[in-house]
């Protein structure tokens, strides 16, 4: 597969995350003797598959972050907005009007191997305008109201557990990301536009760190590895 154009990765991590309970933004975490953004960044370099990594951090912390890249000129640290999608927007601003494809990472996916970078981007090299990495749905869900009252049950083959990195045409995400507003799934906005949307099979490592469970868990992953 022959490779063309730039590839970035937005990392957004201006978020506080405070379902882990902690007074620090969930980004700055550590798990092991890395950060989870500090694991994520180099997930995304060890691809061989993204050219650049942009991190979209806290106005508080953006010189330290800087800072701390200062020797990979591969890393630009950028601030992000009140709103996830405003932190996307300044990522795709800080990208750089050259770059082909766009990857938008969640930082608090830190244990997401290298591998499942270079599997999005190369579903996309074969022509989806928008990939995203998904695992079957295991547990049997239930669609309820207010009360708490079952409404109906899914049939859970239809459906996925959506992760990311999530993959797109720099030109399409641009324009999914043009009228402005929220959205905590980059792929729904393409999906809104009518759009495809590609799943590749994603990886159980890639697991979001949100509650105080999960970062118990990350702990206990990275030390038997």
């Amino acid at each position: 597969m022959q490779r063309a154009g730039r590839v970035v990765a937005l990392i957004p991590a201006a978020g506080m995350g405070t379902r882990l309970g902690l007074p620090i933004p969930k980004a700055f975490v550590m798990v092991g003797e890395r950060t989870l953004l500090q694991h994520s960044v180099s997930a995304a370099l060890a691809s061989g598959v993204v050219d650049q990594v942009v991190v979209i951090v806290p106005a508080d912390l953006a010189a330290q972050i800087d800072a701390e890249y200062s020797d990979r000129p591969e890393v630009t640290v950028t601030v992000g907005g009140a709103e996830r999608s405003d932190s996307v927007r300044a990522g795709l601003a800080a990208a750089g009007p050259d770059t082909e494809l766009v990857l938008v990472h969640d930082a608090a996916r830190a244990l997401t191997p290298p591998a499942l970078f270079a599997d999005v981007v190369h579903a996309l090299r074969d022509g989806a305008r928008a990939v995203i990495p998904g695992l079957p749905v295991v547990d049997t869900l239930k669609r309820v109201d207010d009360a708490e009252t079952v409404l109906a049950t899914p049939d859970r083959s239809e459906l996925r557990a959506v992760g990311t990195p999530q993959g797109f045409t720099a030109e399409l995400l641009r324009h999914a990301h043009s009228g402005g507003g929220d959205a905590t799934d980059d792929a729904g906005l393409v999906e809104a536009l009518g759009v495809p949307v590609q799943v590749v099979p994603g990886d159980p490592l890639a697991f979001k760190i949100t509650t105080p469970f999960d970062l118990r868990m990350a702990r206990l992953l990275l030390d038997e590895s």
